[in-house]
């Protein structure tokens, strides 16, 4: 009798992925690139967050933004109209995710140099926590009328996170959020969490959060 030989497929593909991410992030630790992966729901403010956040930046760094989405340039004409910075479009051609090879073929696409480069990864809170972009640090966004539960639904999403912005604050009143709540689930999964509380409607707290990521980009290019 023949011997049959089974190959776990998708266990070798995940080995490479991650290899492949990490060697991403020690080639931009070398060159002395911040690379920020933006994580979200669809409608939680990820772009009107982060044009606060690259223009309180942009004068102390040189800074690119990366828009992943399925497919539409619409993120990607707001922020460089809104900013003034780089800004280009990564589509995904149907993909939820993006991994190191992609974030790597949007850097290649990049023309200049940059210290902080942010790529705003896809809208849902499933498939981007799966899969290691390269990036430096991981920053997931999430807004006040999703709920207190969302850490609780989506374990990776938040132990996966290293920085935690809970947004639209202002709308509180409006909606049952529990903020302690959403803190326990959070801590519950991730002990080393940096929460900051802001609305990037009005720019609470997100001075702050710049500030955090400025000590941040400091260290890594040190």
């Amino acid at each position: 009798m023949s011997e049959v030989r089974t190959i776990l497929l998708n266990r070798s593909i995940a080995d490479s992925i991650e290899e492949e991410a990490e060697e991403l992030r020690q080639e931009l630790k070398k060159r002395k690139i911040f690379l920020l992966n933006v994580m979200s729901s669809p409608g939680s403010g990820k772009t009107t967050t982060l044009i606060r956040l690259v223009n309180l930046l942009k004068d102390k760094y040189r800074i690119a933004i990366m828009e992943a989405d399925i497919d539409s340039d619409v993120d990607a004409i707001t922020v460089a109209r809104e900013t003034g910075v780089k800004s280009i479009q990564l589509h995904t051609g149907g993909m939820c995710h993006l991994d190191g090879s992609m974030t790597r073929q949007g850097l290649e696409a990049l023309d200049g140099e940059y210290d902080f480069v942010i790529l705003e990864n896809i809208g849902n809170l499933v498939c981007p926590a799966e899969f290691d972009t390269g990036a430096s640090m991981n920053m997931v966004i999430l807004s006040v009328p999703e709920g207190s539960d969302k850490p609780l639904k989506y374990p990776l999403m938040f132990e996966k996170s290293d920085l935690v912005l809970i947004n639209k604050i202002d709308t509180l009143e409006y909606f049952d959020f529990d903020y302690n709540i959403v803190e326990n689930f959070i801590f519950n999964r991730n002990k080393n969490a940096v929460i900051f509380k802001i609305s990037a409607k009005n720019g609470t707290g997100v001075e702050e959060v710049s500030k955090h990521l400025s000590s941040l980009i400091d260290k890594w290019r040190s």
